[in-house]
């Protein structure tokens, strides 16, 4: 990727509309849009106000026809959301006339955009951190309140605040550290090794609490492994399109409809639930059928989640208790559903709360019981005591393992100064921690990490 070059996407969604937008965004920016718009008042685009729209014609370069008329912007640099600068195009909204546009700002010097890269050349130009960037790919994925929300303050760099906030408490301690190492005699060390101690147990204290929201962040955003299971016939693909709310499972009266595992993702309350639905478990001598319930036995040990489903309408059968046996001995979080409430409850019995962390009578039918399912999911895997609109939330996997290894140096620098250790080893595991903290928002991290991150991007953004 060649960040020097001035470069141009469709930024808005494939396919018809009222309007599209071409971004172009570089050096040549202003250069480029001159050669194919031709403002109404006669000036050159490249003489506007920064930030005035100016209506004008859109042109192939060396020819004199019109490809479409429509608005155009410029944003000076560092005024403009790549920091570079940029020409917004609006044009009318179909199919071929964006892409001639496209066409014609390609044809007078522009290179097509890579995926993610404006996104990209923001973040280079320190116009937003890694993770405010991460965010916003967040937030045009969002398919959630909770999700929208939780994109929206990771963009506000709450996220990113925080960990600068621990960096330079630890960079503060690392200074008076070095100090004393440099100057022995001098004394120009302001902290005594009790006050560092002190200082390092609150920084590790901050890094655990941030740490420790990425299990809201993660339920809400990347989503949490689900499974429903239970033998056939009990309502599991009802279950499924219920939480869906669509038909995408088959559901009949007919042992064995399900025969491998459906994949879906759903909201449920704020969660987000990575959903399977699965082979009913039973015995059979069909062979496909058992090859669904091998899979069934598969998707259930990499879940997080267990919705096991039981009819209520009838008393336990051996299939039953051979189910609440096997998630006993996964030692997965399962909620036990007792289904078809509507047609009466002969499952009474107390479920094990050692294996099900709640029992919840519900109807795929009507749709009761279902709230209090979003409501115990919520309770289990959301921290109700976290404002996922204003504190800071770790939601990827990526600032979470670097907020783990900050935690595990600052750690080692406890016990190296409590053991009393000369302070030149003690200041290893704080540089590590360092640069831990500085991964998390892109401080210091590789081209490669940068590179996975911005190519999930669409290419418009």
């Amino acid at each position: 990727m060649k960040l020097l070059d001035t470069i141009a996407a469709v930024s808005t969604p494939y396919g018809k509309g009222g309007v599209a937008m071409i971004r172009i965004s570089g050096a040549d920016a202003f250069c480029v849009a001159d050669k194919i718009f031709k403002a109404a008042n006669g000036k050159p685009l490249s003489d506007t106000e920064h930030g005035k729209m100016t209506y004008g014609e859109i042109f192939m370069p060396s020819e004199n026809i019109s490809i479409d008329d429509g608005m155009a912007v410029r944003f000076c640099a560092p005024r403009s959301f790549t920091g570079e600068d940029t020409v917004e195009i609006t044009c009318h909204g179909g199919i071929l006339v964006t892409r001639k546009v496209l066409s014609a700002v390609l044809a007078a010097g522009a290179r097509h955009a890579e995926a993610g890269e404006f996104t990209r050349r923001a973040y280079v130009s320190g116009k937003m951190k890694l993770t405010q960037a991460e965010a916003l790919g967040d937030m045009l994925e969002a398919d959630s309140e909770s999700r929208l929300l939780l994109a929206r303050n990771g963009m506000r760099g709450n996220l990113a605040k925080a960990a600068d906030k621990i960096y330079v408490s630890l960079r503060t301690v690392l200074a008076s550290m070095y100090a004393a190492i440099d100057f022995p005699d001098e004394d120009l060390a302001e902290m005594s090794r009790e006050e560092i101690s002190e200082a390092l147990c609150k920084a590790k204290a901050d890094i655990v609490k941030i740490a420790n929201t990425y299990r809201t962040g993660r339920a809400v955003n990347e989503g949490i492994a689900t499974v429903i299971c239970g033998r056939a016939n009990a309502g599991k693909s009802s279950v499924y399109n219920r939480i869906l709310g669509y038909d995408a499972a088959i559901v009949t009266d007919i042992e064995g409809t399900t025969r491998d595992v459906l994949r879906e993702k759903a909201t449920l309350g704020s969660a987000t639930l990575l959903l399977c639905d699965t082979a009913g478990l039973r015995k059979t001598d069909d062979v496909v059928e058992n090859i669904g319930i091998e899979r069934t036995l598969g998707v259930l040990n990499e879940a997080e989640l267990v919705l096991a489903v039981f009819d209520a309408s009838v008393p336990l059968t051996d299939e039953d208790r051979e189910l609440i046996d096997i998630i006993a001995n996964s030692k997965k979080t399962a909620i036990a559903l007792l289904n078809k409430t509507d047609r009466g409850a002969e499952t009474l019995v107390s479920l094990n709360k050692e294996v099900f962390a709640e029992v919840i009578h519900l109807s795929a039918l009507t749709g009761e019981g279902f709230d209090t399912l979003a409501k115990t999911v919520d309770s289990l895997f959301i921290d109700g005591s976290i404002d996922i609109s204003n504190d800071a939330i770790v939601t990827g996997a990526r600032q979470y393992a670097s907020l783990i290894c900050a935690a595990e140096a600052v750690t080692q620098s406890i016990e190296d100064i409590d053991a009393e250790l000369p302070l030149d080893l003690v200041s290893v595991g704080l540089e590590s921690a360092m640069a831990a903290l500085g991964e998390v928002d892109g401080r210091e991290i590789g081209e490669e990490v940068v590179s996975e991150i911005f190519s999930k991007f669409c290419v418009g953004k």
